[in-house]
């Protein structure tokens, strides 16, 4: 009898601490589709769209656009400003749904280079900075390269707000308490 007892504490923390890792993994990156419902097209603004997220590193941006019509170039600072795709480009995304993990703290800098796209708009900075516990899940601070005025934050009290520690303390306090 103690022995199932035991077994069955041991498969309940293992339940509890698997729903924490994931819970945290989570929390620690996320993911932007570029342009948000508008998607990666020539009529969004992609400067106003790059200034509502505080972008970390682990996020991912995924470029979801016609194959064909569009393209996503990773590209230096010098191409971006000049949309001159001739040299500068360091990484080229061509498939219309395109995943971009960005993995170093660092200026990064995006343009379709189909003719006249990034005159016309197409393009955007950001700066991506080395995520931290206390702003994992709280994506408010503007954090693009070029920064006209910025758009007012969402509540405290949103959804995005919380604070994955609190919640991983929460859950296992409620198993503690459960074995109890």
């Amino acid at each position: 009898m103690e022995e199932t007892r035991f077994f069955k504490l041991c498969s309940f923390l293992m339940v509890v601490l698997m729903i924490d890792i994931q819970f945290l993994k989570s929390a620690t990156s996320d993911a932007y589709t570029v342009g948000d419902e508008g998607k990666w097209n020539d009529e969004a603004d992609f400067v106003s769209w790059s200034q509502k997220s505080k972008f970390k590193v682990g996020d991912v941006l995924r470029f979801k656009y016609v194959k064909g019509k569009h393209n996503a170039y990773e590209v230096t600072e010098a191409t971006y400003r000049s949309c001159d795709a001739s040299s500068g480009v360091l990484a080229k995304y061509e498939s219309g749904d395109d995943q971009v993990k960005l993995t170093q703290a660092k200026k990064y800098w995006f343009i379709c280079n189909i003719p006249g796209h990034c005159l016309g708009g197409m393009r955007f900075g950001i700066d991506v900075k080395e995520a931290s516990a206390s702003d994992s899940g709280a994506n408010t601070t503007n954090s693009a390269i070029s920064t006209p005025p910025r758009q007012s934050s969402p509540p405290v009290s949103s959804c995005r707000s919380y604070d994955p520690v609190r919640w991983s303390m929460g859950i296992h306090l409620v198993a503690f308490g459960m074995l109890l």
